[in-house]
C-alpha cells in the first residue's frame, strides 16, 4: 500500500504532458529529453533592470552544464521589456552579452496565452512569473523543486544547493 501511495504522489508531481519550447533558431527543446537532469527555466527580458542576471545564468551554465544542469532562458515580452523580435534577442544575448545558454523564441509566460509549461506552474503549483527573471528549477524526475522571483540571483546559495543536490551521479 505504501508503494502505491508513493507512486501516486510521484505521478502527481510530474507534468501531465511533455513540454516543448521553440528554440530561438527554430529547433525544438523538449523537456522530456532532459529527464534525469535538473533544468533551470528562467523567463528573461533584454531591457529589464535584472538583465545582468544573464551573466549569472551563463556562470551556472559553464559551471554545472558539464555535470548535467540545463539552463533554459525564455525571453518574454509579457512585462513589455523585451526587444522587438527573436533575431534582435539572439543578437543581443549572443553578441552583446556573450551568453550561450539555450534560448527560446519570445514566449508568453503569464495569462491565458502563457506557454503550457507556465500554465502548469500556475495551475499545479500556484506560482507564476510576476516580473522578468523568475526562476523555476525542475528536478530530474520532472517535479518542481523551487521557484524564485526576480530578486533572487540564479547563483544564490538557495538555488545552487538544490542544483548540486540534483545533479546526476
Amino acid at each position: 500500500m505504501r508503494f502505491l501511495v508513493s507512486f501516486f504522489l510521484l505521478v502527481l508531481a510530474l507534468p501531465a504532458q511533455a513540454f516543448t519550447f521553440t528554440a530561438i533558431d527554430g529547433a525544438t527543446y523538449d523537456l522530456d529529453d532532459w529527464r534525469g537532469q535538473p533544468v533551470l527555466v528562467v523567463n528573461t527580458a533584454s531591457l529589464c533592470g535584472f538583465t545582468p542576471q544573464y551573466a549569472d545564468l551563463q556562470a551556472l551554465f559553464e559551471t554545472y552544464a558539464p555535470r548535467g544542469l540545463v539552463v533554459l532562458a525564455v525571453p518574454s515580452d509579457d512585462f513589455r521589456q523585451e526587444l522587438d523580435d527573436d533575431h534582435a534577442v539572439e543578437q543581443y544575448c549572443r553578441i552583446e552579452l556573450g551568453v550561450d545558454v539555450p534560448l527560446t523564441r519570445i514566449t508568453p509566460v503569464t495569462g491565458p496565452e502563457a506557454h503550457p509549461f507556465y500554465r502548469w506552474l500556475a495551475q499545479e503549483h500556484g506560482v507564476e512569473p510576476t516580473w522578468n527573471f523568475n526562476k523555476a528549477l525542475i528536478g530530474p524526475d520532472g517535479s518542481l523543486l523551487g521557484f524564485w522571483g526576480s530578486t533572487t540571483r540564479p547563483t544564490s546559495d538557495r538555488i545552487t544547493r538544490l542544483i548540486e543536490a540534483n545533479l546526476p551521479d
